[in-house]
């Protein structure tokens, strides 16, 4: 393995240790407030973005190297970009689906992730605004620049680069998505890893367009968090 290889692992490496550190710091000071466990995560995330950030940085890469194109291509443009995202949720809810399906049939029991952590919003208009904007930006955005517009491409660089390396991307990625929402449970992990894989898939079909996955990571969170809030 050449330099520029170990160089590519080790940062991976410092990326999910960086949240790992966070996490391991913060959860004592959280306590037993939900809230402030979940303000842990967003913690950890943004650590994440930075490390990603920074070595990007240093390589002199570009937001073009994740898929993230700011330029404005026209309302047609637009409009189809939309219509992909609409196809990607489909693609991820069925992954969801699939996974749960696998769990159910693994278990003998359909179980749901365990999503409790997010008890706080029950009836909380306000926290749950604040944590729908946090989601947006830390979620939505951040675990498609983490999970996808990064780590598929570095670890498609780090075995080489052709065509099986990229689809080893794809689902190394995909599993390393699934296991970082063990704070879900175990189902959470299988049913977030298969969703991971459909949204992995179609950023490869989409000619690495993030912000197609960037939108229907975000219509998956709302669907998600907002039931929350009128649960009894």
């Amino acid at each position: 393995m050449n330099h520029s290889k170990i160089s590519a692992v080790i940062e991976i490496f410092l990326v999910f240790g960086a949240a790992a550190l966070v996490i391991v710091v913060g959860l004592p000071f959280a306590g037993d407030s939900l809230f402030a466990k979940q303000l842990v995560v967003v913690a950890a995330n943004i650590a994440m973005l930075t490390v990603v950030g920074v070595g990007m940085y240093r390589r002199g890469q570009g937001f073009e190297y994740l898929g993230l194109s700011f330029t404005f291509g026209g309302w047609k443009s637009l409009a189809l970009g939309f219509a992909k995202s609409l196809a990607v949720l489909v693609l991820g809810v069925a992954g969801f689906i699939f996974g749960s399906i696998v769990m159910a049939n693994i278990t003998g029991i359909p179980e749901q992730a365990d999503v409790s952590g997010y008890n706080y919003l029950q009836g909380n208009l306000p926290l749950l605004l604040v944590s729908l904007t946090s989601i947006y930006v830390v979620s939505s955005f951040g675990e498609e620049v983490i999970y996808r517009g990064y780590l598929i491409n570095r670890i498609e660089e780090i075995l080489g680069g052709s065509r099986r390396a990229l689809w080893a991307a794809v689902v190394m990625s995909s599993i390393i998505f699934g296991i970082a929402h063990f704070g879900w449970g175990i189902v959470g992990v299988v049913q977030t890893g298969f969703m991971g894989l459909a949204f992995a898939a179609s950023y490869i079909l989409f000619r690495r367009n993030l912000w197609i996955l960037v939108a229907a990571h975000a219509y998956m969170d709302t669907a998600l968090i907002v039931p929350l809030y009128f649960a009894q």
